[in-house]
């Protein structure tokens, strides 16, 4: 709550007239066409069991569409970021802080594909059946990673990430830095627009063809 608090008074001192949704402090409209979106610890599982992977979430939308995000890992210093229909940018303290320029594998075929899944469980019993589908297919299934997990994928390690269970302040910053990464990134049917309609399923992956494939997979038992 107080890494929230932190960011929300320094957005506010900067930005006054801006809009804030946050995941521990809710929603402050102001009306205005911008509006930051902040999940202070993504992975609080991971955070409260000591892996290092857990990561805090920051983005800006313009009339609620996606324009910048952040994924930042603290405790590994890295960091990326994107930005709508520009780049997306690799920062690491192991690279003397020097920025990195990131682009997707784009790798075409799910038989080659390395898939990650924050956890089994977070499927119910209706969406299990379909990420077991698109599991079997993968060429290695990885579980762990929550936000992290998305920075693989730009930086070219992995090619897929398969998520449900997922809140709106979960998704909003990955979708700039998957898009700018040169990914494809939407909910199971193909959609990417997150709204209050969303069902919280996510899928990312490295090329169109892969998420075309991933797609049919998801949407058929």
């Amino acid at each position: 709550r107080l890494t929230e608090t932190v960011l929300r008074k320094m957005i506010s001192e900067k930005y006054p007239d801006h809009d804030i949704l946050g995941e521990e402090h809710g929603y402050e409209p102001t009306g205005s066409r911008w509006k930051w979106v902040l999940d202070p610890i993504d992975g609080t599982r991971s955070f409260v069991a000591g892996m290092p992977i857990f990561g805090t979430l920051i983005s800006l939308l313009e009339k609620e569409i996606p324009q910048f995000g952040i994924i930042d890992i603290p405790i590994l210093q890295e960091r990326w970021c994107g930005l709508r229909n520009k780049e997306c940018f690799y920062y690491s303290s192991q690279l003397e802080n020097k920025t990195v320029s990131c682009k997707v594998t784009k790798l075409q075929k799910i038989e080659k594909a390395i898939l990650y899944c924050a956890d089994p469980a977070m499927f119910n019993s209706s969406q299990k059946p379909c990420f077991d589908k698109i599991a079997a297919q993968a060429k290695l299934v990885r579980y762990g990673g929550d936000c992290y997990s998305y920075g693989l994928l730009v930086s070219g390690h992995i090619d897929l990430v398969v998520e449900a269970d997922l809140k709106i302040y979960d998704v909003m910053a990955l979708v700039p830095v998957v898009e700018a990464a040169g990914g494809m990134i939407s909910d199971w049917q193909g959609k990417s627009s997150f709204d209050a309609a969303w069902d919280g399923c996510l899928v990312a992956t490295a090329s169109t063809e892969l998420h075309e494939q991933a797609l049919s997979l998801l949407q058929t038992v």
